[in-house]
């Protein structure tokens, strides 16, 4: 009777324990669902009784539940990630909580994390919006093999724009291979350089369009215009199966991306070309940011204490920032975890190169800028117009007078 008695009790405490747990849910896209659940087991030792749920989707997916949610305030998260190019859009939704306000209080925490990608996570109507947890520095990889082949040498690569095109020549000569997979790929890093404080990409401080203007689009429009005229591009699009086939095969010689891409070519991109690949600056030694992860706390979000105390955790805990890194390829954007023994150490893949001291510099160097509302629609709209100019060869100037006007009327909507 007594060992009943004592089960029952037993039985009845754990469901009293139970119905006081309190479940979180954290929205996240691959890998940062695995950063999540890999960070859980040490944070829920402050916090035994807080369950989390981490809801997992593919890229594309997430980001398109959560612009419904932010919509409609249903099926919010307590923790929504944001992917740098959704940063704009979801910023100026105002469905975000400003974390410098109380009770979060975060512009004393957020000196501890590099101010460029602060900065992108603030806007000046609705305050910092998000905090960024990993950041990529951009760097262009390449295949050694190929440049053997042709000759040509990383400084080549590096020194200057035309440096870069006069290479691209030597290599499809020597080799055969490509220089780029897209003429795009250029324009992309060239409007991204010199970019004025307070502005972004497409924006000025005022949201408007500095398409027509700025020298930086006729510039990269120009050099991307050279490279499909010279033949140097495979005319691929990123993330497409011709575009992995190109890395493992060697039949493009240059990506430039994200530091992180070297980890995806080691893991699943182009795995068997290890030792193949080297990473080093941009052309011109532009320091420049790709991408990052951003994590953010609906305002309507039911358990915002504790999506808040998970959020400092995940970005201002050197040891998790760290664990990122080494395990899932996310560079910290946390300061202090950008040193130790694992930014020393060879990189395998990339031949034994300590190819993160480099990035760890590049990331030292890159400038903040704002990110806008309209950046994605900017985008899509540069990159329809520079196909015209690549493809049935309309006129540099106006294709960007053209984009200007576009992306003008749509952000005055």
């Amino acid at each position: 009777m007594k060992n009943k008695l004592l089960i029952l009790i037993c039985a009845l405490a754990a469901q009293a324990a139970w119905a006081q747990k309190t479940t979180i849910t954290v929205a996240a896209f691959p890998a940062v669902d695995d950063i999540v659940k890999a960070a859980l087991p040490e944070w829920q030792k402050k916090n035994p009784n807080v369950e989390v749920k981490v809801v997992g989707r593919e890229y594309a997916d997430h980001h398109t539940a959560m612009t419904t949610a932010l919509a409609t305030s249903t099926g919010l998260p307590d923790i929504m990630t944001v992917e740098y190019g959704y940063l704009g859009r979801f910023s100026q939704s105002g469905g975000l909580e400003d974390l410098d306000k109380a009770p979060y209080n975060a512009a004393e925490l957020t000196k501890r994390i590099v101010a460029f990608a602060v900065a992108q996570g603030r806007t000046s109507t609705h305050g910092q919006t998000a905090l960024p947890t990993d950041i990529g520095p951009g760097a262009m990889f390449y295949r050694t093999d190929v440049l053997q082949k042709a000759k040509v040498t990383e400084s080549e690569l590096t020194q200057s724009w035309d440096s870069f095109v006069q290479s691209g020549q030597k290599i499809k000569k020597a080799s055969g291979a490509y220089l780029v997979a897209h003429a795009r790929d250029v324009k992309d890093i060239v409007i991204r350089t010199g970019i004025p404080e307070g502005e972004g990409v497409y924006f000025d401080a005022q949201g408007k369009s500095v398409i027509e203007t700025s020298p930086r689009f006729k510039k990269g429009f120009e050099m991307a215009q050279k490279i499909r005229a010279e033949g140097l591009d495979a005319k691929i699009n990123a993330w497409s199966n011709e575009w992995g086939e190109s890395l493992k095969r060697g039949t493009v010689t240059v990506q430039m991306m994200g530091a992180w891409l070297g980890g995806h070519l080691q893991n699943w991109l182009a795995p068997n070309t290890a030792g193949l690949w080297r990473s080093t600056v941009l052309p011109e030694r532009v320091a420049t940011s790709w991408g990052g992860t951003f994590y953010a706390i609906p305002k309507n979000a039911k358990n915002k204490e504790l999506a808040w105390d998970l959020v400092k955790h995940l970005t201002l805990n050197r040891q998790q920032q760290q664990m990122a890194f080494e395990k899932f390829n996310a560079f910290p954007a946390l300061l202090e975890a950008q040193s130790g023994p694992f930014f020393e150490q060879p990189v395998a893949f990339l031949g034994g190169q300590k190819a993160r001291v480099e990035w760890k510099t590049t990331a030292s160097q890159i400038k903040p800028t704002q990110v806008f509302k309209n950046d994605s629609v900017a985008e899509e709209i540069v990159n329809a117009e520079l196909d015209l100019v690549l493809n049935k060869n309309k006129p540099i100037d106006q294709a960007l007078k053209d984009a200007h006007r576009l992306v003008q009327r749509r952000a005055s909507r």
